[in-house]
């Protein structure tokens, strides 16, 4: 028998509103939206109190497999996605082997069908030679193709100007940038080595990645997307100088350039490398509290597009080595919204503007389908979330499979009760239901 579902008496949260109201869901869909729904459903949630917003479309996750999986896999971290109210995430190519033939693509979209909780996406990964295999990329049924204008990590950096310019002119889809330019990362990894040898530690990282590397190679990127028309989405702004870059007077629907911002470096900056060490190294670098205190308000200005995490988790025992070895990147998917939702209690930001960056907007950026808001006929996708609700991050809560996370020991205030995936009640009152996976998302396309 088919599953329904019947949410009565929550707050919902879309399109900037939020009214009282009842939601039937059936076939894996919101079938009916009104102020009260009588009958019955195969499931029943009483709301009341509760605030319902679509669910999280995080455009920027890490997860490992193939070839990492000591560190994580797509069931772990879809499960702990599911937890943080994301129902859908686009995961990136720099795995082992790297993503970057579409034999390779395919492979990730089967496992995720055997094991991911969450509605998944898979980019396209590029190489300085693999232009022919991603000009077959699939623009309804791929998020989008990742340019390492830097190299994050693996072997997947792009600096050949002939391969940027053909990928910028004919990409048949989004394009999305790691943006660090690499002849200055070198050159000051150079001179801070000479300088401090061994006793290089993170407090070094944000002047190694610095905010010249970081204006450079977004500025390489925006100058060739405005001169090729490309679609282009550049990820994990850190910097104010950055902010330039960016048009905040159109429309998001109207931009064929766009930017995100990731969670830790809202919440992080520089000075806070004393307490945390090499668990907050990640590239781009968390900077100074400056370019910290400048992102937010890009974000409420529409300069800064997107909300989403970068979720990059790596083995406590690989983050504890030297800081010339410890690998960058930390995991962030189950505890995104609470990190947006403290920036709420704060007075800092909306709940509604919360739900447009984290929910709408990816949605509207990437021309899903029929996902990332709660409209009729839409897929079910929905997190319930209590805003009162305190909670203490503990190793025995965290579903990373990694086990660890910056933010042990935090009491956060706003908990999610009930995630819904495409229709499936995935998560409930602090248990996970496998019964269905995940959807493959699709899209509208670019042409």
């Amino acid at each position: 028998m088919t599953e329904t579902i019947l949410i009565r008496n929550a707050h919902i949260v879309n399109r900037g509103a939020i009214r009282q109201g009842d939601i039937y869901i059936r076939h894996g869909r919101i079938e009916r939206i009104s102020s009260a729904i009588s009958g019955n459903a195969s499931v029943e949630i009483d709301a009341r109190g509760h605030y319902l917003i679509p669910g999280i479309i995080d455009d920027q996750v890490h997860f490992r497999e193939p070839g990492l999986t000591h560190k994580a896999t797509i069931a772990t971290e879809s499960r702990a996605a599911v937890a943080g109210g994301v129902t859908s995430f686009m995961e990136m190519p720099n795995v082992q082997p790297p993503t970057v033939t579409q034999e390779l693509l395919e492979a990730k979209y089967q496992t995720a069908a055997r094991t991911s909780l969450a509605n998944y996406s898979f980019y396209m990964g590029t190489t300085n030679d693999n232009l022919d295999e991603v000009l077959r990329t699939d623009a309804k049924r791929v998020c989008g193709i990742k340019i390492f204008m830097g190299s994050s990590t693996g072997n997947m950096l792009v600096d050949d100007s002939r391969t940027l310019e053909r990928l910028f002119a004919e990409a048949p889809t989004l394009i999305a940038t790691h943006c660090e330019d690499e002849t200055t990362i070198r050159a000051n990894l150079e001179r801070y080595r000479q300088r401090y040898g061994e006793h290089l530690t993170a407090a070094h990282h944000s002047r190694i990645r610095s905010v010249k590397a970081c204006l450079l190679s977004s500025s390489l990127a925006v100058d060739l997307a405005r001169r090729l028309g490309t679609r282009l989405h550049v990820l994990h702004i850190t910097t104010r100088d950055e902010l330039a870059l960016f048009d905040k007077h159109l429309p998001l629907e109207k931009k064929r350039i766009t930017a995100e911002v990731c969670v830790h470096h809202l919440r992080f900056h520089s000075g806070h490398y004393a307490r945390w060490g090499n668990l907050i190294k990640c590239n781009p670098a968390i900077k100074n509290q400056v370019h910290r205190d400048a992102l937010l308000p890009a974000l409420l200005e529409d300069t800064i597009d997107v909300v989403a995490t970068d979720h990059a988790p790596h083995t406590w025992e690989e983050k504890k080595q030297p800081y010339l070895q410890a690998p960058s990147g930390l995991p962030l998917v189950q505890h995104g919204l609470n990190v947006m939702l403290q920036l709420y209690h704060a007075g800092k930001i909306s709940l509604q503007r919360i739900v447009d960056k984290m929910c709408h907007a990816p949605a509207v950026a990437f021309r899903l389908r029929e996902r990332g808001f709660i409209e009729e006929g839409y897929w079910a996708d929905l997190a319930l979330v209590d805003l009162q609700r305190l909670w203490t991050v503990t190793p025995e809560n965290i579903l990373y499979k990694c086990g660890w996370s910056p933010f042990t020991g935090q009491t956060f205030r706003g908990n999610v009760l009930t995630t819904i995936v495409s229709g499936h009640l995935a998560w409930h009152n602090g248990r996970l239901n496998e019964g269905k996976m995940g959807e493959r998302l699709e899209f509208e396309g670019w042409h």
